[in-house]
């Protein structure tokens, strides 16, 4: 049985909301009867729901007029966009699996200064403006352990906060976070006199996790689909091992290793105070499958999800 995150009740058949996650009774399973969060991102001037199979309904009386729109991108039901539309973290998966295959064409054909300059950043060239934001989406090109950590963290957990705050808060979100993080850990490099680069979306990614820590600490979060741990309780794990990480010279924090454990510390602290200036304002789900990346040194594993480059 499932409780009804509205009233509590316990339910055999409980309805889930597309809108926001949630779990419901027959009486709350609409998303006007939960005050459904989702329902603040309705974007629908016209009025008019286009399902997709009425050919009287035009579509375009619902368009943003977005940027998609002025470029003539269809991102309309039925359209092979589709599926990015208001679902900003899947689009920024894609990107970095976009970007994986990039990086390693760059790497292989240009060379690894090439790469350095596109998708690192670096404490020597902190005014190459475009590392900032190609860091983020960038990760170490030799193995698939580093991309899949930071993924599968931003997978579970990065769309139910896009559905708590909008695709476009969400994605300032994801990107201010994500780049914070990664300026901090190159300022601490430059004063410590090291060279190493930074990328990874490390930071963006515990960011989103501190983020649903603070408004609902007691999510249940199945590692491996088996093990329930609450969220707190991994968020605080991360939160040590960043500070222990980033203070420890023999670890792989500021004097040396090759995981950018200050970035992750940023990242957790800029989720946390995120998380409480909209705390109260939205409505969570009560549990949460997240079937992977729970091994020894939590998502990520060895390396963690976000890597500094030698």
């Amino acid at each position: 049985m499932s409780e009804c995150d509205a009233c509590g009740k316990q339910e055999n058949m409980p309805y889930q909301c597309g809108h926001c996650g949630g779990t419901y009774c027959a009486e709350h399973r609409l998303p006007e009867a939960h005050d459904c969060p989702g329902l603040d991102n309705w974007s629908d001037p016209g009025g008019v729901f286009d399902s997709g199979f009425d050919e009287s309904v035009n579509s375009g009386q619902a368009s943003g007029g977005g940027v998609t729109d002025r470029l003539g991108i269809n991102t309309g039901p039925g359209g092979p966009l589709a599926y990015f539309r208001g679902n900003v973290t899947y689009l920024f998966l894609a990107i970095m699996g976009i970007f994986f295959i990039l990086e390693n064409i760059v790497r292989l054909s240009l060379g690894p200064e090439a790469f350095n300059t596109l998708f690192v950043l670096r404490p020597s060239h902190p005014e190459y403006v475009w590392t900032w934001v190609t860091s983020v989406f960038s990760h170490d090109p030799s193995g698939f352990y580093h991309i899949f950590g930071n993924g599968i963290i931003i997978y579970f957990f990065g769309r139910i906060v896009e559905q708590q705050i909008g695709s476009k808060k969400f994605a300032i979100f994801f990107l201010v976070s994500g780049a914070l993080a990664g300026l901090g850990q190159i300022a601490i490099q430059a004063v410590q006199g090291t060279s190493a680069g930074v990328l990874g979306a490390s930071g963006a990614a515990l960011a989103i996790m501190a983020f649903l820590t603070v408004l609902k600490p007691d999510l249940r979060v199945y590692l491996y689909f088996l093990i329930p741990v609450p969220i707190w309780a991994i968020t605080g794990f991360y939160f040590l091992l960043s500070i222990f990480g980033s203070l420890n010279p023999m670890g792989a924090g500021l004097l040396g290793g090759n995981i950018a454990h200050l970035a992750h510390l940023i990242g957790l602290i800029i989720g946390l105070w995120y998380g409480q200036r909209i705390k109260g304002q939205t409505r969570m789900p009560g549990q949460i499958q997240f079937g992977g990346g729970g091994g020894p040194g939590g998502p990520g594993g060895p390396g963690g999800p976000g890597r500094r480059r030698p």
